[in-house]
């Protein structure tokens, strides 16, 4: 029998399937949970995700923590906080945080220059 050693994208996706194994969880955190997975599977699985998680806060008003660097998977959050040195900077939507000209905008401006 041979042996076959898992992508770190295919350990990604376990790691990201165990976190929903339990039925109703009341705090789900997340740290980078895309970060190695490619472009089309991060959008796919951010977006049943983000379903999942908000059916989850209305059935039982759980709250889901999302860890990332990556300004397209944060957009869609209901809340971003930005922290940097420990204190937090800014909090509000994507939208209100892209005019507001502070570093949130300042980072996702960047990142987005580099899919352009």
């Amino acid at each position: 029998m041979a042996t076959r050693r898992l992508s770190g994208g295919e350990w990604q996706k376990l790691a990201v399937a165990r976190s929903f194994m339990r039925t109703h969880p009341l705090l789900l955190v997340q740290d980078e949970p895309t970060a190695s997975l490619d472009a089309a599977t991060e959008h796919v699985l951010f977006e049943r995700y983000l379903s999942a998680s908000r059916d989850a806060a209305r059935q039982t008003g759980a709250i889901t923590v999302v860890v990332s660097h990556r300004f397209s998977t944060v957009r869609s959050a209901d809340l971003i906080v930005v922290v940097g040195e420990g204190r937090v900077e800014e909090f509000r939507h994507h939208d209100e945080l892209a005019h507001q000209r502070g570093a949130y905008a300042s980072m996702y401006e960047l990142q987005a220059r580099g899919y352009r």
